[in-house]
């Protein structure tokens, strides 16, 4: 693939990434009482469940953001019982973050709710065998690139 080909690719999943993300976001996380979490929020939530426990430096680094602007995200979620503090046995300053039920709910259920939508769609392309094999496929490899 040549330089000129490699851009076409690449601003084609650009623009297909960001629009579908968005129809994503619309289906927004929220839990029993309603009430409506954010995107950041929710991307801690989901590093968590998936990760497990974070020192908050490890969480700011993973989703490419400060230590300040991590921990107002934690303070949110622990205000809402949805992720908690937990002090370092070896360290008394390092603290570690990790996700209650509460908020395992919160993910678990936006993401159905998310996966749903995305199923509901792609049923309604009528993609052929091929198309959803080719659609599978490259799912890993855009995996692979969101974790770069």
């Amino acid at each position: 693939m040549d330089d000129e080909q490699l851009h076409e690719t690449a601003a084609q999943l650009r623009l297909a990434t960001f629009r579908l993300a968005r129809r994503l976001r619309s289906v927004r996380a929220v839990d029993s009482r309603n009430a409506v979490m954010s995107d950041a929020q929710l991307a801690v939530l989901a590093a968590l469940r998936a990760h497990g426990r974070h020192s908050l430096s490890a969480l700011a680094d993973r989703e490419r953001v400060t230590a300040p602007t991590m921990s107002s995200v934690v303070t949110g979620l622990e205000e809402q019982g949805y992720a908690i503090r937990i002090p370092d046995d070896q360290d008394r300053r390092r603290v570690h973050v990790e996700i209650t039920p509460a908020g395992e709910e919160v993910v678990n259920s936006t993401f159905e709710r998310r996966t749903r939508l995305l199923m509901d769609e792609i049923t309604e392309l009528d993609l052929s065998a091929d198309e959803l094999r080719t659609l599978h496929e490259a799912s890993g490899l855009m995996r692979k690139l969101a974790e770069l």
